[in-house]
């Protein structure tokens, strides 16, 4: 007996997706935030939920976590990341904020249930509030932010 395409495809892998934007400010700091229910610090965005894309996802966390309804820019990165104990192998797609505004800045709300702070650090001192897979990531996607380019990565890392 031939399985149907939907027991194929249900028979197939799936992984963990998640979105993040970055937003950099005229001095070229990285916005991160400050995670009530884990730490350390992180970039705004997360998971994508079912059926939704990632540029949808990533929109839609920014509603959610800073309260501003903004389309996120072009792709600058794809990063696979590794199983380890606390999490399953997954894909992050990682999008181009570019600068936000006085007003901007000014609107955003944080959900307290979510977050606690954010703050704009300095690209050479998120090594310190990142973990080193995060770090790799944004140094990466600034670096392609730069060059006008997209990078694709390994846990951080272009293979």
């Amino acid at each position: 007996m031939t399985p149907n395409s939907t027991d194929y495809d249900l028979s197939l892998p799936r992984k963990r997706v998640a979105a993040g934007v970055l937003f950099f400010d005229e001095h070229n700091r990285v916005l991160l935030v400050d995670p009530t229910y884990k730490t350390p610090w992180e970039i705004p965005g997360g998971a994508v939920e079912t059926d939704e894309s990632p540029r949808e996802g990533a929109r839609r966390e920014l509603k959610e976590e800073l309260g501003l309804d903004l389309e996120p820019g072009r792709l600058l990165g794809i990063d696979w990341t590794s199983p380890r104990p606390s999490r399953s192998e997954g894909v992050v797609f990682i999008f181009d904020g570019s600068q936000l505004t006085p007003e901007q800045l000014a609107a955003i709300q944080l959900q307290p249930d979510e977050l606690r702070a954010h703050e704009y650090v300095p690209l050479n001192q998120i090594d310190q509030r990142l973990l080193p897979v995060l770090a790799r990531r944004v140094h990466a996607c600034a670096d392609a932010r730069a060059q006008h380019t997209t990078v694709y990565l390994e846990n951080g890392t272009p293979p």
